[in-house]
Protein backbone atom coordinates (compact mmCIF):
# COMPACT_ATOMS: atom_id res chain seq x y z
CA UNK A 1 0.00 0.00 0.00
CA UNK A 2 0.88 3.61 -1.00
CA UNK A 3 2.35 5.14 2.66
CA UNK A 4 -0.17 8.35 3.13
CA UNK A 5 1.31 12.05 3.01
CA UNK A 6 1.03 12.28 6.76
CA UNK A 7 0.72 9.50 9.78
CA UNK A 8 -3.30 10.57 9.88
CA UNK A 9 -4.08 11.58 5.84
CA UNK A 10 -7.54 9.07 5.02
CA UNK A 11 -6.20 7.18 2.36
CA UNK A 12 -8.21 5.12 0.03
CA UNK A 13 -5.86 2.29 -0.22
CA UNK A 14 -5.07 2.28 -3.87
CA UNK A 15 -1.89 1.62 -5.36
CA UNK A 16 -1.78 1.45 -8.96
CA UNK A 17 -5.01 3.62 -9.23
CA UNK A 18 -6.14 2.37 -12.63
CA UNK A 19 -9.08 1.01 -10.94
CA UNK A 20 -9.21 4.37 -9.08
CA UNK A 21 -9.04 6.21 -12.47
CA UNK A 22 -11.56 4.37 -14.75
CA UNK A 23 -13.70 4.96 -11.92
CA UNK A 24 -13.38 8.54 -10.94
CA UNK A 25 -13.74 8.79 -15.36
CA UNK A 26 -17.26 6.81 -15.61
CA UNK A 27 -18.83 6.97 -12.17
CA UNK A 28 -20.82 9.86 -10.93
CA UNK A 29 -21.09 9.02 -7.67
CA UNK A 30 -17.24 8.03 -7.13
CA UNK A 31 -16.30 11.06 -5.72
CA UNK A 32 -19.43 11.20 -3.22
CA UNK A 33 -18.84 7.54 -1.67
CA UNK A 34 -14.83 8.59 -1.10
CA UNK A 35 -15.74 11.45 0.46
CA UNK A 36 -18.94 10.42 2.78
CA UNK A 37 -16.13 7.80 3.58
CA UNK A 38 -12.83 9.39 4.59
CA UNK A 39 -13.84 13.36 5.10
CA UNK A 40 -13.39 16.20 3.21
CA UNK A 41 -9.71 15.87 2.64
CA UNK A 42 -8.18 12.79 1.91
CA UNK A 43 -5.79 10.91 -0.75
CA UNK A 44 -5.90 8.46 -3.07
CA UNK A 45 -3.97 7.32 -6.75
CA UNK A 46 -5.45 7.67 -10.07
CA UNK A 47 -2.87 5.83 -12.45
CA UNK A 48 0.69 6.07 -10.31
CA UNK A 49 -0.34 9.75 -9.54
CA UNK A 50 -0.88 10.18 -6.05
CA UNK A 51 -3.87 13.03 -5.74
CA UNK A 52 -5.52 14.56 -2.68
CA UNK A 53 -9.08 15.64 -3.11
CA UNK A 54 -10.37 18.31 -1.01
CA UNK A 55 -13.88 19.82 -1.05
CA UNK A 56 -16.59 22.24 1.40
CA UNK A 57 -16.17 26.20 2.23
CA UNK A 58 -13.53 25.33 5.02
CA UNK A 59 -11.01 23.26 3.31
CA UNK A 60 -11.51 25.47 0.41
CA UNK A 61 -10.11 28.27 2.49
CA UNK A 62 -7.89 27.37 3.90
CA UNK A 63 -6.29 26.70 1.06
CA UNK A 64 -6.88 29.64 -1.09
CA UNK A 65 -5.02 31.36 1.87
CA UNK A 66 -2.04 29.45 0.97
CA UNK A 67 -1.78 30.37 -2.12
CA UNK A 68 1.82 31.38 -2.40
CA UNK A 69 2.42 27.15 -1.63
CA UNK A 70 -0.05 26.34 -4.89
CA UNK A 71 1.30 26.33 -8.79
CA UNK A 72 -1.42 25.05 -11.35
CA UNK A 73 -1.31 21.75 -13.03
CA UNK A 74 -3.58 19.46 -15.39
CA UNK A 75 -3.50 15.88 -16.21
CA UNK A 76 -1.47 14.59 -18.32
CA UNK A 77 -3.96 14.66 -21.15
CA UNK A 78 -4.89 18.15 -20.88
CA UNK A 79 -1.61 19.35 -20.75
CA UNK A 80 -0.93 17.64 -23.47
CA UNK A 81 -4.17 18.97 -25.77
CA UNK A 82 -3.33 22.56 -24.45
CA UNK A 83 -0.21 22.37 -25.82
CA UNK A 84 3.10 23.88 -24.03
CA UNK A 85 2.90 27.38 -25.18
CA UNK A 86 -0.42 27.54 -23.59
CA UNK A 87 -0.45 29.61 -20.59
CA UNK A 88 -2.64 27.33 -18.64
CA UNK A 89 0.48 25.29 -18.04
CA UNK A 90 2.50 28.16 -17.95
CA UNK A 91 3.93 29.03 -14.45
CA UNK A 92 4.85 32.64 -12.32
CA UNK A 93 5.19 35.82 -14.29
CA UNK A 94 4.88 33.66 -17.65
CA UNK A 95 1.62 32.50 -16.80
CA UNK A 96 0.87 36.02 -15.37
CA UNK A 97 1.86 38.04 -18.38
CA UNK A 98 0.18 35.74 -20.98
CA UNK A 99 -3.09 35.69 -18.96
CA UNK A 100 -3.48 39.76 -18.54
CA UNK A 101 -2.95 39.71 -22.27
CA UNK A 102 -5.96 37.51 -23.10
CA UNK A 103 -7.93 39.18 -20.44
CA UNK A 104 -7.89 42.13 -22.28
CA UNK A 105 -10.28 40.35 -24.60
CA UNK A 106 -13.06 39.71 -21.47
CA UNK A 107 -12.49 43.48 -20.25
CA UNK A 108 -15.65 45.29 -19.21
CA UNK A 109 -14.91 47.76 -22.13
CA UNK A 110 -14.60 44.20 -24.64
CA UNK A 111 -17.70 43.15 -23.20
CA UNK A 112 -19.48 46.57 -23.66
CA UNK A 113 -18.27 46.15 -27.01
CA UNK A 114 -19.24 42.60 -27.68
CA UNK A 115 -22.79 43.73 -26.85
CA UNK A 116 -24.54 44.13 -30.53
CA UNK A 117 -23.26 40.97 -31.33
CA UNK A 118 -24.15 39.02 -29.27
CA UNK A 119 -27.66 40.33 -29.33
CA UNK A 120 -27.72 39.59 -33.01
CA UNK A 121 -26.54 35.54 -31.87
CA UNK A 122 -29.63 35.79 -29.74
CA UNK A 123 -31.71 37.11 -32.09
CA UNK A 124 -30.67 34.52 -34.84
CA UNK A 125 -30.99 31.70 -32.21
CA UNK A 126 -34.59 32.99 -31.30
CA UNK A 127 -35.63 33.20 -35.19
CA UNK A 128 -34.58 29.53 -35.82
CA UNK A 129 -35.96 27.97 -32.78
CA UNK A 130 -39.41 29.73 -33.49
CA UNK A 131 -39.30 28.29 -37.17
CA UNK A 132 -38.97 24.88 -35.61
CA UNK A 133 -42.04 25.70 -33.31
CA UNK A 134 -44.19 26.76 -36.46
CA UNK A 135 -42.80 23.33 -37.94
CA UNK A 136 -43.67 21.79 -34.55
CA UNK A 137 -40.26 19.88 -34.71
CA UNK A 138 -38.79 19.05 -31.38
CA UNK A 139 -35.08 20.17 -31.19
CA UNK A 140 -32.32 18.83 -28.72
CA UNK A 141 -31.92 22.13 -27.22
CA UNK A 142 -27.94 21.37 -26.21
CA UNK A 143 -26.97 20.95 -29.81
CA UNK A 144 -28.47 24.53 -30.51
CA UNK A 145 -27.03 26.13 -27.34
CA UNK A 146 -23.19 24.95 -28.14
CA UNK A 147 -22.61 26.52 -30.88
CA UNK A 148 -24.65 29.38 -30.00
CA UNK A 149 -21.67 29.49 -27.57
CA UNK A 150 -19.32 28.99 -29.88
CA UNK A 151 -20.36 31.41 -32.50
CA UNK A 152 -20.06 34.13 -29.85
CA UNK A 153 -16.13 33.31 -29.08
CA UNK A 154 -15.32 33.14 -33.08
CA UNK A 155 -17.70 35.75 -34.41
CA UNK A 156 -17.87 38.46 -31.93
CA UNK A 157 -14.48 38.13 -30.10
CA UNK A 158 -12.47 36.53 -32.51
CA UNK A 159 -14.07 38.63 -35.63
CA UNK A 160 -14.82 35.32 -37.94
CA UNK A 161 -16.75 37.22 -40.45
CA UNK A 162 -19.43 35.70 -42.72
CA UNK A 163 -17.89 34.63 -45.29
CA UNK A 164 -15.60 32.28 -43.48
CA UNK A 165 -18.79 30.52 -42.33
CA UNK A 166 -17.45 27.05 -43.31
CA UNK A 167 -13.88 28.11 -42.21
CA UNK A 168 -16.01 28.44 -38.44
CA UNK A 169 -17.78 25.29 -39.34
CA UNK A 170 -14.77 23.06 -39.41
CA UNK A 171 -13.46 24.88 -36.48
CA UNK A 172 -16.45 23.90 -34.39
CA UNK A 173 -16.33 20.19 -35.94
CA UNK A 174 -13.08 20.06 -34.76
CA UNK A 175 -13.36 21.77 -31.53
CA UNK A 176 -15.73 19.09 -30.29
CA UNK A 177 -13.77 16.23 -31.19
CA UNK A 178 -10.76 18.14 -29.15
CA UNK A 179 -12.79 18.80 -26.22
CA UNK A 180 -13.83 15.49 -25.68
CA UNK A 181 -10.59 14.12 -24.86
CA UNK A 182 -9.30 16.34 -22.28
CA UNK A 183 -10.42 14.35 -19.69
CA UNK A 184 -10.41 10.75 -20.89
CA UNK A 185 -7.78 7.84 -20.38
CA UNK A 186 -4.36 8.64 -21.09
CA UNK A 187 -4.35 6.11 -23.96
CA UNK A 188 -3.63 6.82 -27.50
CA UNK A 189 -4.58 3.90 -29.45
CA UNK A 190 -6.07 4.24 -32.67
CA UNK A 191 -10.10 5.27 -32.48
CA UNK A 192 -9.67 6.09 -28.81
CA UNK A 193 -10.93 9.51 -27.21
CA UNK A 194 -7.94 10.81 -26.94
CA UNK A 195 -6.41 9.28 -30.22
CA UNK A 196 -9.40 11.00 -32.11
CA UNK A 197 -8.52 14.30 -29.48
CA UNK A 198 -4.81 14.35 -30.24
CA UNK A 199 -6.14 14.47 -34.27
CA UNK A 200 -8.16 16.91 -33.94
CA UNK A 201 -6.02 19.41 -32.09
CA UNK A 202 -3.25 18.85 -35.35
CA UNK A 203 -6.03 20.00 -37.39
CA UNK A 204 -7.16 22.98 -35.11
CA UNK A 205 -3.83 24.17 -34.99
CA UNK A 206 -3.46 24.12 -39.06
CA UNK A 207 -6.50 25.98 -38.88
CA UNK A 208 -6.01 28.54 -36.96
CA UNK A 209 -2.56 29.32 -38.19
CA UNK A 210 -4.45 30.20 -41.62
CA UNK A 211 -6.99 32.33 -39.56
CA UNK A 212 -4.31 34.22 -38.14
CA UNK A 213 -4.20 37.21 -40.50
CA UNK A 214 -8.15 37.32 -39.62
CA UNK A 215 -7.82 37.37 -35.74
CA UNK A 216 -6.17 40.94 -34.70
CA UNK A 217 -7.92 41.02 -31.42
CA UNK A 218 -5.60 38.82 -29.43
CA UNK A 219 -2.34 40.11 -31.17
CA UNK A 220 -3.07 43.40 -30.37
CA UNK A 221 -3.70 42.35 -26.88
CA UNK A 222 -0.55 41.05 -26.32
CA UNK A 223 1.44 44.05 -28.04
CA UNK A 224 -0.52 46.04 -26.18
CA UNK A 225 0.76 43.95 -22.90
CA UNK A 226 4.10 44.08 -24.25
CA UNK A 227 4.09 40.72 -24.87
CA UNK A 228 4.80 40.03 -28.66
CA UNK A 229 4.14 36.21 -29.23
CA UNK A 230 5.60 34.09 -31.44
CA UNK A 231 2.98 32.33 -33.78
CA UNK A 232 3.06 29.17 -31.90
CA UNK A 233 2.45 30.62 -29.10
CA UNK A 234 -0.42 32.82 -29.93
CA UNK A 235 -2.09 29.84 -31.65
CA UNK A 236 -1.97 27.98 -28.51
CA UNK A 237 -3.27 31.18 -26.66
CA UNK A 238 -6.22 30.76 -29.31
CA UNK A 239 -7.12 27.48 -28.93
CA UNK A 240 -7.01 28.12 -25.08
CA UNK A 241 -9.00 31.33 -25.75
CA UNK A 242 -11.82 29.64 -27.64
CA UNK A 243 -12.14 26.67 -24.58
CA UNK A 244 -12.50 29.20 -22.23
CA UNK A 245 -14.80 31.59 -24.06
CA UNK A 246 -16.87 28.71 -25.33
CA UNK A 247 -17.59 25.71 -23.24
CA UNK A 248 -18.17 26.94 -19.74
CA UNK A 249 -21.04 29.09 -20.96
CA UNK A 250 -22.26 26.55 -22.81
CA UNK A 251 -22.55 23.87 -19.93
CA UNK A 252 -23.79 27.15 -18.17
CA UNK A 253 -26.87 27.79 -20.72
CA UNK A 254 -27.43 24.05 -20.54
CA UNK A 255 -27.70 23.60 -16.85
CA UNK A 256 -29.84 26.69 -16.94
CA UNK A 257 -32.69 25.84 -19.52
CA UNK A 258 -32.35 22.01 -17.90
CA UNK A 259 -33.12 23.12 -14.25
CA UNK A 260 -36.25 25.72 -15.26
CA UNK A 261 -37.52 23.21 -17.74
CA UNK A 262 -37.91 20.67 -14.33
CA UNK A 263 -39.21 24.14 -12.62
CA UNK A 264 -41.77 25.35 -14.58
CA UNK A 265 -42.81 27.66 -11.27
CA UNK A 266 -39.26 29.61 -11.41
CA UNK A 267 -40.01 30.10 -15.29
CA UNK A 268 -43.32 32.02 -13.58
CA UNK A 269 -41.30 34.02 -11.75
CA UNK A 270 -38.83 34.83 -13.35
CA UNK A 271 -40.49 36.06 -16.58
CA UNK A 272 -42.06 39.68 -14.98
CA UNK A 273 -38.71 40.80 -14.70
CA UNK A 274 -37.81 39.84 -17.62
CA UNK A 275 -40.44 41.13 -19.53
CA UNK A 276 -39.42 44.37 -18.21
CA UNK A 277 -36.19 44.42 -19.46
CA UNK A 278 -35.84 46.79 -23.15
CA UNK A 279 -34.56 44.48 -26.38
CA UNK A 280 -32.13 44.89 -27.81
CA UNK A 281 -30.73 46.72 -24.76
CA UNK A 282 -27.76 49.52 -25.30
CA UNK A 283 -24.50 49.71 -23.56
CA UNK A 284 -25.66 52.01 -21.12
CA UNK A 285 -28.41 49.95 -20.08
CA UNK A 286 -26.60 46.80 -19.27
CA UNK A 287 -27.09 48.14 -15.63
CA UNK A 288 -30.52 47.56 -16.01
CA UNK A 289 -29.63 43.38 -17.40
CA UNK A 290 -26.80 43.33 -14.38
CA UNK A 291 -29.32 44.44 -11.51
CA UNK A 292 -32.27 41.83 -12.61
CA UNK A 293 -32.29 40.24 -9.22
CA UNK A 294 -34.26 37.13 -10.37
CA UNK A 295 -32.16 36.39 -13.10
CA UNK A 296 -29.23 36.50 -11.05
CA UNK A 297 -30.46 34.62 -8.44
CA UNK A 298 -31.53 31.76 -11.07
CA UNK A 299 -28.15 31.62 -12.94
CA UNK A 300 -26.16 31.39 -9.53
CA UNK A 301 -28.50 28.89 -8.36
CA UNK A 302 -27.91 26.74 -10.88
CA UNK A 303 -24.04 27.27 -10.85
CA UNK A 304 -24.41 25.78 -7.79
CA UNK A 305 -26.04 22.77 -8.63
CA UNK A 306 -24.71 21.83 -12.00
CA UNK A 307 -21.16 24.06 -11.78
CA UNK A 308 -19.69 24.51 -15.34
CA UNK A 309 -16.32 23.89 -14.12
CA UNK A 310 -16.36 20.27 -11.99
CA UNK A 311 -13.37 20.83 -10.39
CA UNK A 312 -10.03 22.24 -10.57
CA UNK A 313 -5.96 21.23 -10.15
CA UNK A 314 -3.12 22.69 -7.98
CA UNK A 315 0.53 21.67 -6.91
CA UNK A 316 1.97 22.03 -4.03
CA UNK A 317 5.61 23.88 -4.38
CA UNK A 318 5.63 24.21 -0.52
CA UNK A 319 4.21 22.24 2.59
CA UNK A 320 0.47 23.18 3.15
CA UNK A 321 -1.80 22.31 6.55
CA UNK A 322 -5.66 21.25 5.22
CA UNK A 323 -7.84 20.56 8.28
CA UNK A 324 -5.50 19.84 10.23
CA UNK A 325 -3.34 17.91 7.87
CA UNK A 326 -0.03 18.48 6.23
CA UNK A 327 0.51 17.80 2.50
CA UNK A 328 3.54 17.89 1.63
CA UNK A 329 5.42 19.60 -1.58
CA UNK A 330 4.85 18.19 -4.90
CA UNK A 331 1.40 16.75 -4.00
CA UNK A 332 -1.44 17.51 -6.60
CA UNK A 333 -4.70 18.54 -4.51
CA UNK A 334 -7.95 18.25 -6.85
CA UNK A 335 -10.79 20.94 -5.50
CA UNK A 336 -14.20 19.13 -5.84
CA UNK A 337 -16.38 22.16 -6.78
CA UNK A 338 -19.86 20.37 -7.01
CA UNK A 339 -19.12 18.60 -3.28
CA UNK A 340 -18.29 21.93 -2.23
CA UNK A 341 -21.58 23.61 -3.49
CA UNK A 342 -23.30 21.29 -1.43
CA UNK A 343 -21.78 21.82 1.64
CA UNK A 344 -24.72 21.49 4.35
CA UNK A 345 -22.56 24.06 6.74
CA UNK A 346 -22.66 26.51 4.11
CA UNK A 347 -26.14 26.18 2.41
CA UNK A 348 -29.67 24.77 4.02
CA UNK A 349 -31.11 21.76 2.13
CA UNK A 350 -28.36 22.15 -0.19
CA UNK A 351 -29.78 19.61 -2.09
CA UNK A 352 -32.85 21.83 -3.05
CA UNK A 353 -33.00 24.13 -6.54
CA UNK A 354 -34.03 27.64 -4.34
CA UNK A 355 -33.30 30.83 -6.11
CA UNK A 356 -34.30 33.17 -3.18
CA UNK A 357 -31.70 32.11 -0.83
CA UNK A 358 -29.35 34.59 -3.45
CA UNK A 359 -31.71 37.43 -3.27
CA UNK A 360 -30.64 38.96 0.00
CA UNK A 361 -27.12 37.90 0.20
CA UNK A 362 -24.89 36.92 -3.16
CA UNK A 363 -22.76 34.48 -2.89
CA UNK A 364 -19.04 34.89 -2.32
CA UNK A 365 -15.86 32.09 -2.31
CA UNK A 366 -14.91 29.69 -0.70
CA UNK A 367 -18.39 28.92 -0.91
CA UNK A 368 -19.13 29.33 -4.33
CA UNK A 369 -16.66 28.88 -6.76
CA UNK A 370 -18.46 27.71 -9.91
CA UNK A 371 -15.93 29.14 -12.60
CA UNK A 372 -12.59 28.35 -10.16
CA UNK A 373 -10.71 30.72 -7.83
CA UNK A 374 -7.58 32.87 -7.50
CA UNK A 375 -5.70 33.81 -10.72
CA UNK A 376 -6.46 30.88 -12.20
CA UNK A 377 -10.11 31.67 -12.58
CA UNK A 378 -11.96 31.04 -15.91
CA UNK A 379 -10.68 33.86 -17.92
CA UNK A 380 -14.10 33.31 -20.01
CA UNK A 381 -16.18 34.04 -16.45
CA UNK A 382 -17.16 37.66 -17.52
CA UNK A 383 -18.26 36.38 -21.01
CA UNK A 384 -20.56 33.42 -20.14
CA UNK A 385 -21.99 35.61 -17.38
CA UNK A 386 -23.14 37.97 -20.28
CA UNK A 387 -24.04 35.63 -22.76
CA UNK A 388 -25.94 33.96 -20.27
CA UNK A 389 -28.59 36.57 -19.01
CA UNK A 390 -28.61 38.07 -22.91
CA UNK A 391 -30.05 34.87 -23.95
CA UNK A 392 -32.31 33.77 -20.98
CA UNK A 393 -33.30 37.02 -21.37
CA UNK A 394 -34.36 36.53 -25.01
CA UNK A 395 -35.60 32.92 -24.99
CA UNK A 396 -38.25 33.42 -22.34
CA UNK A 397 -39.38 37.03 -23.63
CA UNK A 398 -40.00 35.01 -26.88
CA UNK A 399 -40.60 31.21 -26.54
CA UNK A 400 -42.54 28.96 -24.48
CA UNK A 401 -40.27 25.22 -23.75
CA UNK A 402 -41.85 21.72 -22.62
CA UNK A 403 -39.47 18.66 -21.82
CA UNK A 404 -40.23 15.72 -24.22
CA UNK A 405 -40.77 12.64 -22.27
CA UNK A 406 -38.98 9.38 -21.30
CA UNK A 407 -35.92 10.92 -22.42
CA UNK A 408 -32.70 10.79 -20.07
CA UNK A 409 -31.72 13.73 -18.42
CA UNK A 410 -28.92 12.57 -16.14
CA UNK A 411 -25.66 14.51 -16.87
CA UNK A 412 -22.52 13.27 -18.23
CA UNK A 413 -19.69 15.42 -16.50
CA UNK A 414 -16.73 15.51 -18.59
CA UNK A 415 -15.45 17.50 -19.62
CA UNK A 416 -18.30 19.52 -18.67
CA UNK A 417 -21.90 18.72 -17.05
CA UNK A 418 -24.29 17.73 -20.62
CA UNK A 419 -27.85 16.05 -20.30
CA UNK A 420 -27.37 12.78 -21.55
CA UNK A 421 -30.27 12.96 -24.30
CA UNK A 422 -29.71 16.47 -25.46
CA UNK A 423 -32.38 18.17 -23.59
CA UNK A 424 -35.23 17.81 -26.19
CA UNK A 425 -37.80 20.12 -25.98
CA UNK A 426 -41.11 21.31 -28.12
CA UNK A 427 -41.36 25.19 -28.09
CA UNK A 428 -44.39 27.56 -28.86
CA UNK A 429 -44.12 31.51 -29.61
CA UNK A 430 -44.99 33.19 -26.71
CA UNK A 431 -47.63 35.29 -26.46
CA UNK A 432 -46.16 38.24 -24.31
CA UNK A 433 -48.99 40.05 -21.93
Amino acid sequence: MLAPSTPNLPHTGAVTGVLELVGFLSDPAFLRRRFERHGDVFETVLLGQPQVFVQGAAALAELSSQSAALAGWWPPTVRQLLGSHSLANRQGDAHLARRRAVGQLFSAAALRSYLPGITALCDRLVAELAACADRGEPVALVDRLRPFAFDVIAEVVLGLGAEQRQAKALLFADFEQWTAGLFSLPLAWPGSPLARALAARQRLLKRIATLLPAIEPLRQACDEAGLPLSQDDLVEQLLLLLFAGYETTAASLSGLMLTLLRHPEVIDWLRPELDALPWPLAADQLHRLEGAGRLEAVTQEVLRLIPPVGGFFRRTTAPVSLAGFTIPAGRVIQVNVAGTHRDPRVFEAPERFLPERHLNEPLRPPGHVPFGIGSRVCLGKPLAELEVRLLMTRLLQQLDFELVPDQDLSLTLLPSPLPKDRLQVRLRRRERP
